[in-house]
C-alpha cells in the first residue's frame, strides 16, 4: 500500500501568530501542538509578560518542543508579525458584523493546502479578550470552530491543536478541496491565484489610500465615516487580492483624486 504523500509547502510556509498571551504555559503549549503536527514559525505579539519564549512554564508545557521555542520570534506589532504573508486567517469564537468571511478549520486548511503560493498566517488573541476588531478586519477571513453552542470555550493551545491537525490532514495528498476555493480552467495544478498574491502590507496600504481618495473626493465624510470602510475591507476580503489588483485599484484612487483637481 503506497503511503500518501504531504504537501510539505504548508509545513515551511505556514505562521502561528498569538497575540498578546497573558500566559506563559499557553506559549509552552501551543508550541507543542504546533510540533505534533509538523510546523514550526512561531510568533509572539506583545506577550504581557517579559521573556515569554524562556519563562520556566513556557518550557514546561513545550514539552519537548523547546526547538519550536527556541526558534520563535517577540515582536512589537501585528506588522512585524505579519511580515512576509499574503493570506491571514484570525481565529475566534465571537463572531462581529464586519468580519471577513466565516469559515471552518477544515474549510481554511483545505484552501491552503491548495494554494502553494500562499504566505499564510493564523491568528491566535489573548485567552480573556481574544482578537481586537481592527485585527479581524484586516483579515482574509475568520475561523470559526464549531464547538458545542452551549459551552464553545477552548483553551488557546486546544484551538491551536485543532487549526494545526486540519491543516496537516488537508496537507495530506489527495485530501478534499474547500468548496470556498477558487478553481479556474486550465492547468489542474493551477488552483486558486492566477497572479501573486499581495500581502497583507500591500492591501493595508491600499485601504489607507483608498480611504484618502475617497476623503477628497468627497465620497467618505472623515468627521463621520460610518461603516464604510469596514464594509469595503469584508468585500475586498472575499476577493482574495493579487498584487496586480491592489495595483490596479491604487491606480483608480489615484485616477479619481486627479480628475477632481483637474
Amino acid at each position: 500500500m503506497n503511503l500518501p504523500e504531504i504537501n510539505t509547502n504548508l509545513f515551511k510556509q505556514l505562521r502561528f501568530i498569538l497575540v498578546e498571551t497573558s500566559r506563559a504555559g499557553n506559549i509552552g503549549a501551543v508550541a507543542r501542538a504546533m510540533k505534533t503536527m509538523g510546523f514550526s514559525d512561531l510568533v509572539l505579539v506583545t506577550p504581557r509578560f517579559d521573556n515569554a519564549l524562556d519563562d520556566p512554564e513556557a518550557v514546561a508545557f513545550a514539552s519537548g518542543a523547546g526547538d519550536i521555542l527556541a526558534g520563535a520570534r517577540v515582536v512589537a506589532s501585528m506588522a512585524e508579525a505579519l511580515d512576509g504573508i499574503n493570506f491571514a486567517a484570525a481565529v475566534s469564537a465571537r463572531l462581529r458584523e464586519y468580519s471577513p468571511p466565516v469559515l471552518t478549520p477544515r474549510e481554511v486548511a483545505g484552501q491552503l493546502a491548495a494554494q502553494p503560493k500562499l504566505r499564510a498566517a493564523l491568528i491566535f488573541g489573548n485567552e480573556r479578550f481574544g482578537l481586537p476588531n481592527e485585527i479581524v478586519e484586516k483579515c482574509n477571513v475568520l475561523i470559526n470552530i464549531p464547538a458545542n453552542p452551549e459551552y464553545s470555550s477552548l483553551n488557546l493551545s486546544q484551538a491551536a491543536q485543532v487549526l494545526a491537525y486540519e491543516c496537516r490532514m488537508a496537507a495530506l495528498d489527495g485530501a478534499p478541496l474547500s468548496m470556498s476555493v477558487r478553481q479556474p480552467a486550465g492547468d489542474a495544478n493551477e488552483i486558486g491565484f492566477q497572479g501573486e498574491a499581495a500581502s497583507l502590507a500591500q492591501i493595508e496600504g491600499m485601504y489607507e489610500h483608498l480611504e484618502q481618495s475617497l476623503v477628497e473626493i468627497g465620497f467618505l465624510d472623515a468627521g463621520n465615516p460610518r461603516k464604510l470602510m469596514p464594509r469595503l475591507k469584508r468585500m475586498f476580503a472575499r476577493a482574495q487580492l493579487e498584487k496586480e489588483e491592489v495595483n490596479i485599484l491604487r491606480g483608480i484612487a489615484r485616477h479619481m483624486v486627479g480628475k477632481r483637481k483637474d
